[in-house]
C-alpha cells in the first residue's frame, strides 16, 4: 500500500458567480422564446419545455442568494443532456424513427431526471430534513440527487413518452440505456468536483484522497484519506457504457432481441454497484452497517437485469422504431441505417475508333412485335426500284431484239 498515492482534492466546485437577475432574466428569455416557438409551430413539447424554464427562472430569482454560483456539476448535466439526446437520436434513427423524435423527448427526460432524483434522495437519505423544511425540497441547486430515483424518473417518462407515441415500452428502453450510461458516469465526475458522496475512511490512513471541502470532513483538524469512491464510480460507468457498444455489436444491432439492451444496462451497472457501494459511506443507515442504502436499492435492478437477459433471449422478439416519422423498413439496411438513393449513372459514350458494346437483347415478345411493324412500315414505303440496263450487252443487237419483239406482238394484234 504504500505504493498507491494521497491526494488533497480542493478543486474549487464553483466555475461562475453571475448575479441572480442576470441568470434569471436569461433563463425566462429564453422560455418565453421557446413558448412562443412552439405556438406557432403548434408543438407542445416545445410550450411545456418553454413553460420549465420560465418557472426555473421564477424559482431562481425568489429563492436563490443575490449572487448565483454556476458550478461545474450543473456545466456538466447540461452535458448529460446533450449527449443523451445525442445518443438517444443515434439510436431511434437507427430503430426506424425520425429526427425530430429524440427533440421531443427532451421535456420527459428532463423532469423525469430531476423529479425522480430529487425524490429519490428525500425518501432514501433525508426525509428527516424535508419533513422539517419542506421547502428545502425544491431547492435542487443546495445538493441531494439520489441516481436510484433518476433510474425510477426515466423508467416512467420512458413509459409515457412511448405509451404516446405507440411504441412498445422496452424499444423506448433499448434506444435509451446508451444515454443513461454516460449520464451515470458524468455525474459522477460532478460529484468529484462537489467532493460530495466520498469514500470510507481508508483504515491504515497509507493512501487515498482527502476532502477538506466535504461534508463530513469540512473544518475538520485532521482530514482522513479516504477511498476515490467517485473515481470508481466512473470507471464503472465507463465501463458499462463500453460493455453496451460491445453487447449491441455481437447482438447483431438491430437484430437483436427487444429488451435486451436494457437488460444488459441494469445487470452490468447494478451488479457493479453493489461492489462500488462498499467503498463509499454509510448515508441513511447507521456508520457500522454491513449493507449501505445503496446496495439495498441495486439488489432488485440486478436480478431483473439478469432475469430480463434470460427471457429477452428466449423470446428473441424483434426490435423497430415504428412510430411512422421515419424511413420505411425496406430503405434501411442490415444494421437500420438509411440507405441511400444511388444516381443511376449513364453509360460512357464508346471513344472514337473503337466498337459500342453490343445491347442487350429485348424479350422475345418485343423483339417480335418490332418486327412486325417494321415489316409493315417497309411495305407501305416500298417503291419500285428500276432496273438498270446491263451494259454487257451490244446496243446493236439489243435494238434488233426490241424490233423483233415489237412486230411479234403487232402481228398477235392483228390476229385477234
Amino acid at each position: 500500500m504504500l505504493l498507491l498515492p494521497s491526494y488533497t482534492w480542493t478543486a474549487d466546485p464553483v466555475l461562475l458567480r453571475l448575479p441572480r437577475s442576470a441568470v434569471s432574466l436569461t433563463i425566462g428569455a429564453i422560455g418565453l422564446l421557446m413558448v412562443f416557438y412552439g405556438l406557432s409551430k403548434k408543438e407542445r413539447e416545445q410550450i411545456i419545455t418553454g413553460a420549465v424554464f420560465s418557472a426555473a427562472a421564477l424559482a431562481i430569482y425568489q429563492f436563490m442568494q443575490p449572487t448565483v454560483e454556476l458550478r461545474i456539476y450543473s456545466m456538466l448535466f447540461v452535458v448529460v443532456f446533450l449527449g443523451g439526446h445525442a445518443l438517444l437520436n443515434w439510436q431511434i434513427k437507427r430503430g426506424g424513427g425520425g429526427s425530430e423524435v429524440a427533440g421531443d423527448f427532451i421535456v420527459y427526460g428532463v423532469l423525469g431526471v430531476l423529479i425522480g432524483a430529487r425524490l429519490g434522495h428525500v425518501l432514501f437519505y433525508d426525509l428527516d430534513k424535508a419533513l422539517a423544511d419542506p421547502i428545502w425540497v425544491f431547492k435542487i441547486w443546495t445538493g441531494g440527487l439520489a441516481s436510484h430515483g433518476a433510474v425510477v424518473g426515466l423508467i416512467i417518462a420512458m413509459y409515457l413518452f412511448t405509451r404516446r407515441r405507440g411504441v412498445p415500452f422496452l424499444e423506448g428502453a433499448d434506444r435509451f440505456v446508451f444515454s443513461a450510461a454516460l449520464g451515470a458516469t458524468v455525474v459522477r465526475i460532478g460529484n468529484l468536483f462537489n467532493s460530495e458522496i466520498v469514500g470510507r475512511v481508508v483504515p491504515d490512513q497509507s493512501w487515498g484522497i482527502r476532502f477538506p471541502l466535504s461534508a463530513e470532513d469540512k473544518g475538520h483538524a485532521v482530514i482522513p484519506l479516504r477511498y476515490p469512491s467517485q473515481i470508481y464510480e466512473i470507471l464503472l460507468g465507463t465501463g458499462v457504457f463500453v460493455g453496451l457498444l460491445i453487447a449491441d455489436r455481437l447482438m447483431g444491432k438491430e437484430k437483436r432481441p427487444r429488451g435486451a439492451l436494457i437488460s444488459w444496462f441494469f445487470a452490468l451497472y447494478f451488479t457493479g454497484r453493489l461492489f462500488t457501494e462498499f467503498y463509499k459511506e454509510i448515508e441513511a443507515l447507521p456508520s457500522d452497517s454491513a449493507v449501505s442504502m445503496g446496495q439495498y436499492l441495486s439488489i432488485l435492478p440486478a436480478l431483473l437485469g439478469w432475469y430480463g437477459l434470460y427471457v429477452t433471449m428466449k423470446r428473441k422478439e424483434p426490435v423497430g422504431w415504428h412510430d411512422g416519422t421515419g424511413p420505411e423498413l425496406s430503405d434501411r439496411d442490415d444494421d437500420g441505417e438509411p440507405e441511400e438513393d444511388d444516381e443511376e449513372e449513364e453509360a460512357p459514350a464508346p471513344a472514337r475508333g473503337k466498337r459500342a458494346a453490343p445491347r442487350k437483347a429485348a424479350p422475345a415478345k418485343a423483339a417480335a412485335e418490332d418486327d412486325e411493324d417494321d415489316d409493315e412500315d417497309d411495305d407501305e414505303d416500298e417503291e419500285p426500284v428500276p432496273t438498270k440496263k446491263s451494259t454487257s450487252i451490244d446496243p446493236d443487237v439489243e435494238a434488233e431484239f426490241e424490233a423483233g419483239k415489237l412486230k411479234k406482238e403487232r402481228g398477235k394484234l392483228e390476229e385477234e
